[in-house]
């Protein structure tokens, strides 16, 4: 992960161990250092924060520490989606987490095998640190960052919309204290001069005035830059205008799909009406925010035949100047209770941890699709997307002169030409390659060798620490959860049981 989009919660996890009395180091991994040799030899206790994707490179790490007679701890997101199969490979498997679940691991600091605990707090906490007393966390991390450096704020936790896929989408809003946020907001115009602050809400500005009247009043006009997840349905034209003015650059709001999610993008039209009344909020959008990305996902149930991918080929010449992001459906353990009915049905793909990042595997079979017919609506818009007349097109229709930088360099990375080589190679091999085709079928469990030569080559030297059995997991633990009693032990610190 690029430095500059580094989370949070390592940091929290930082202060609150020291302020157990503990020796600490953060260290953000980019993908470009080899992690074996970066960290020291002698650790007592071990935390990884880890997107599923990291997954196997996490499991590797904890048992090369673990060998070395260090404790390990998983948290983060598939901590909290895959608990069952972290549980082989850790001590400790942190899902809501507090600083009294930190407080009692670190007391505790105890192997547990071959289940690890599962522990998790009541809800999200209530506070975190101050930017201040991250501060040296934050910009060691920065300093590995290339020319743009984005401070990372959070503002709010959890999320007021249900969407079906999203892991926040049980999770009730809670915002943090808006008194500190103002305070941090101040604090790093000390550190640096005319920051970026690159805010980690997953909706910015559910409470809209009071983000504003924070940052208003910490932050003299002109003197910081923005960049912020939102919702269409929180951009009014009134709000752009304030956006605007306090320094918000860049936007990145969720359509996600021409059918569904309509509550997100402030709409209950679909189909070309729903085109048509998105772009017209798009266009409006970039005559306040010089830069937007808009959100979709492929693959979801509501789609059917040739129609979603062509209107989102009509969106891409009506709304020239948007980037458009796409993710792969895909069902995260127990992210969301939509991916029960996925189970259910026996729809579940038990790709390996490593390509679930929305873009290397879908692992949800279809619904109204053939992978063949899938791939090839998905190939289509995504060449369409970052067709030279496309990227030519987006730069006249944005205003100035980095969002245009940026459009063209993520178009031509990996973004956007590697995704179009990447799905055009698996479009062949479900011809080419029956091993594929069976697997994604589900005909077989046996994975394919592109996936596990690829596995091999992407870990490096991590992958000789990957435990036995590391690279498969069972699709179904989340299903089997609840309807089986739970074989290892899970322990809630605060409020009621939970298993």
């Amino acid at each position: 992960m690029n430095a500059n989009l580094a989370s949070i919660m390592p940091q929290v996890l930082g202060v609150w161990c020291e302020q157990e009395g503990h020796d600490v180091q953060v260290v953000c991994y980019t993908g470009m250092e080899n992690l074996l040799d970066v960290l020291p030899a002698d650790l007592d206790m071990v935390f990884v924060g880890a997107f599923t994707q990291s997954a196997q490179l996490a499991y590797a790490l904890s048992n090369f520490f673990r060998k070395r007679g260090a404790v390990t701890v998983l948290g983060g997101p598939h901590a909290r989606c895959y608990p069952e199969d972290a549980c082989k490979y850790y001590d400790y498997v942190l899902g809501f987490t507090d600083r009294s679940v930190i407080s009692d691991v670190c007391r505790e600091c105890a192997p547990h095998r071959p289940l690890g605990r599962s522990i998790s707090a009541a809800k999200q906490p209530l506070e975190m640190p101050s930017l201040e007393e991250r501060w040296k966390f934050v910009e060691q991390t920065l300093a590995k960052a290339p020319t743009i450096k984005m401070v990372p704020m959070i503002g709010s936790l959890g999320c007021p919309y249900s969407c079906s896929f999203c892991i926040d989408s049980t999770v009730d809003y809670q915002p943090l204290s808006f008194s500190q946020l103002r305070d941090d907001l101040a604090f790093l115009l000390t550190k640096i001069k005319n920051p970026i602050v690159g805010w980690h809400d997953p909706n910015f500005g559910v409470r809209f005035d009071d983000y504003m009247e924070a940052v208003e009043a910490a932050v003299p006009e002109g003197r910081m830059r923005h960049v912020a997840e939102s919702s269409l349905s929180l951009l009014s034209e009134k709000h752009l205008q304030r956006l605007r003015k306090n320094g918000f650059r860049a936007i990145l709001p969720g359509i996600e799909s021409w059918y569904d999610m309509g509550n997100k993008s402030k709409t209950r039209r679909t189909g070309l009406d729903k085109v048509k009344q998105v772009s017209e909020h798009v266009n409006m959008i970039l005559r306040y925010i010089p830069y937007i990305q808009t959100n979709f996902v492929m693959g979801l149930d509501g789609d059917m035949g040739p129609e979603p991918f062509e209107l989102t080929k009509m969106f891409i010449d009506l709304s020239p100047g948007a980037f458009p992001a796409y993710s792969l459906l895909s069902a995260f353990g127990r992210a969301a209770p939509m991916n029960l009915d996925y189970q259910r049905a026996g729809r579940v793909v038990p790709f390996p941890f490593h390509f679930l990042n929305n873009n290397h595997a879908m692992n949800v079979r279809p619904k109204n699709y053939s992978w063949p017919e899938f791939y090839d609506g998905l190939v289509d818009v995504t060449k369409y997307s970052f067709s030279w007349r496309a990227i030519g097109r987006r730069i006249p229709a944005t205003a100035t002169a980095i969002p245009k930088w940026m459009n063209v360099v993520r178009a031509v990375s990996s973004e956007g030409f590697g995704r179009i080589r990447y799905h055009k190679t698996i479009r062949r091999l479900l011809d080419t390659d029956a091993s594929v085709r069976n697997f994604m079928e589900g005909e077989t469990d046996q994975l394919p060798e592109f996936y596990a030569e690829r596995i091999r080559r992407e870990l490096g030297p991590a992958y000789e620490f990957l435990p036995e059995g590391a690279l498969s997991h069972d699709p179904n633990a989340y299903l089997k959860a609840t309807t089986e009693p739970a074989l290892g032990a899970t322990v809630q610190l605060s409020g009621p049981l939970v298993s």
